[in-house]
């Protein structure tokens, strides 16, 4: 695995899109556009991954067990802690209906599909996010899904389609 150097910038980046979020959490009329964070975040992980993986790609280095294993350790160990929070709570605090549809979205979430469920039973008729506790959850999903197919894709393009950087 080769180490990426500290990058201040990247930092600095991730900064900036957690406060916009936070911004438009904490007031919409503020910054109504301030999931653009969570798309800054999608940015700054494709541009870590890449840049990880892409080297050790080409030394011949790269095996997908050992990336999928660090994605583990790292996603995990606070997902479960997450999802096991939300679970005890949402079992006191929750009517019997609210609880059933935080089981479903906990089913979905717990195999990185989260997206998916929220994509399909949020609307005008939909329950409230406050009875969807891991609502969050969508944007882990959708960044595990690009970590599941990324390294993929990487492979054949470097495979089928070579490219010489160093001319």
């Amino acid at each position: 695995m080769t180490n990426q150097k500290y990058r201040p910038d990247v930092d600095g980046l991730r900064a900036i899109a957690v406060l916009l979020v936070i911004i438009f959490h904490f007031n919409t009329d503020i910054l109504p556009g301030g999931f653009i964070g969570v798309d800054i975040f999608f940015v700054i992980s494709g541009f870590i991954i890449t840049s990880t993986i892409y080297p050790q790609m080409l030394a011949g280095t790269f095996t997908f067990s050992s990336f999928y294993e660090r994605r583990i350790k790292r996603i995990l160990p606070l997902f479960y802690t997450v999802a096991l929070s939300c679970l005890v709570a949402a079992y006191f605090l929750f009517a019997p209906n609210d609880f059933s549809a935080f089981a479903d979205s906990l089913r979905y979430a717990s195999v990185f599909i989260s997206n998916i469920f929220f994509e399909k039973n949020t609307g005008y008729f939909a329950p409230s996010s406050e009875t969807m506790p891991l609502l969050n959850i969508w944007s882990l999903s959708v960044e595990e899904q690009f970590y599941f197919i990324w390294p993929m894709a990487l492979t054949a393009c470097i495979r089928y389609f070579p490219v010489n950087l160093n001319n």
